[in-house]
């Protein structure tokens, strides 16, 4: 007998964990279905300590697949079975056709649970590091559906739509980010490297320097000696955030200040609510119930202050409240969202109408994204243009004034 742990969701849609002593994993897959629960993940529980844990998560950690990746072995999955073929031929010609080591590595494991006799589902449950929740959730709706292959199509569709966005936004982000660091680099290498060349001139001449002169001769002066002791405090504190944002506590916070930001907040909420309706909508179309689907869901967020929201209205669904008023009292979705979900209630259309907020909020998202770049570059080009002007002018101004008592 080996211990497994496992995680799992129970017939009133609550996530359970816990650690079963079983001779495999199928039979704690198995044990888990008996008992009326959505199996998740099982995976062995072995425990590791000192040096043998660092060797065994830096240098014997399995391959795993990337977002990129997973959307590609989705569709060409999908149109393989689609095309006819079975799940043995389809993974084989994947295994063979693997673009990776690492991915042929994935792949392979797969292939061997299935001829196992495991299903596709559990085959994937057994890769968490590639497959979240959402993704398993699904190709077991398919395969319980005997619509396996439409049920990938769907989900590859799902995976392409998310990566279009992502890439969409970060694409778009991507030169803002770049003229704001050379913003910040030119000004640096002006008041550190180019006026210090200017201050033993003035210092000799015993003129005294206008007011702007004399402003920007004590910024200088304060960058050269306190900027690597700032930056240094600068990576300190990222560096602590990163490790205090790992604790459910101020992650809640973050996330919840995130989403109430005064420009970017409402961008957010666009993108969070796409991400939301478009999982939401492709669970429910594939006909996992509501109450499991908002479970599943929820750990696909990654925003904690929209994930307590929807565990409130997902026990406000299983009381028969309704999914849109308690996600209306939380405030963090966009009106339009609790519109349509609403709508979708009230005309037993609620995944229809998901997918279709979630075409709403995506492309509102493309669009928010490129009226903020467009705000944000001349902004940028604006102030750093002021900057080094400011500076040129400040030593025009003390060379003027050499050049007066010259004459």
């Amino acid at each position: 007998m080996a211990a497994f742990r496992y995680r799992a969701i129970d017939a009133a849609g609550r996530p359970l964990a816990g650690v079963m002593a079983a001779a495999s994993r199928e039979e704690v897959l198995t044990r888990l279905r008996e008992a009326g629960s959505l199996p998740v993940d099982a995976t062995p529980a072995r425990r590791w300590t000192g040096f043998a844990a660092l060797l065994h998560a830096d240098l014997a950690g399995p391959a795993r697949l990337g977002a990129g990746e997973r959307a590609e072995f989705t569709r060409e999955l999908a149109t393989l079975l689609a095309a006819g073929g079975d799940l043995d031929r389809a993974l084989r010609f994947l295994v063979e056709t693997a673009p990776g080591r690492n991915t042929r590595a994935v792949f392979e494991r797969l292939r061997e649970r299935v001829r196992g006799g495991a299903a596709l589902a559990d085959a994937l449950v057994a890769e968490p590091a590639s497959f979240p929740e959402l993704y398993v959730g699904l190709v077991r709706a398919g395969e319980a559906g005997a619509a396996l292959a439409p049920t990938l199509e769907r989900l590859a569709q799902l995976l392409e739509r998310q990566r279009s966005l992502a890439a969409t936004v970060q694409s778009a982000l991507i030169y803002p980010a770049l003229l704001l660091l050379t913003a910040i680099g030119s000004i640096a290498f002006l008041l550190t490297g180019v006026l210090p060349r200017f201050v033993p001139l003035f210092a000799q001449s015993g003129v005294p320097l206008p007011a702007p002169t004399r402003v920007l001769m004590a910024v200088g002066a304060a960058v050269s000696a306190w900027g690597p002791l700032a930056l240094a405090i600068l990576l300190a504190l990222f560096l602590a955030t990163r490790v205090a944002l790992r604790r459910p506590g101020p992650r809640l916070v973050a996330d919840r200040l995130v989403l109430r930001l005064p420009l970017a907040g409402a961008l957010l909420r666009e993108a969070l609510a796409a991400r939301f309706t478009r999982a939401l909508g492709t669970l429910l179309v594939n006909g996992v119930p509501l109450v499991a689907a908002l479970s599943v869901v929820e750990g696909a967020l990654g925003n904690r202050a929209a994930a307590a929201a929807l565990r409130l209205a997902t026990r406000a669904a299983k009381d028969g409240a309704g999914l849109a008023r308690p996600l209306a009292a939380a405030r963090l979705f966009p009106a339009r969202t609790v519109h349509l979900l609403r709508l979708g209630e009230e005309t037993a259309q609620l995944g229809p109408l998901a997918l279709r907020a979630a075409d709403i909020h995506e492309e509102r998202t493309r669009l928010g994204v490129q009226r903020m770049v467009a705000l944000l570059v001349p902004a940028v080009t604006i102030v750093m243009g002021a900057a080094v002007a400011g500076i040129v002018a400040a030593l025009l101004l003390a060379m003027l004034r050499l050049n007066d008592l010259a004459h």
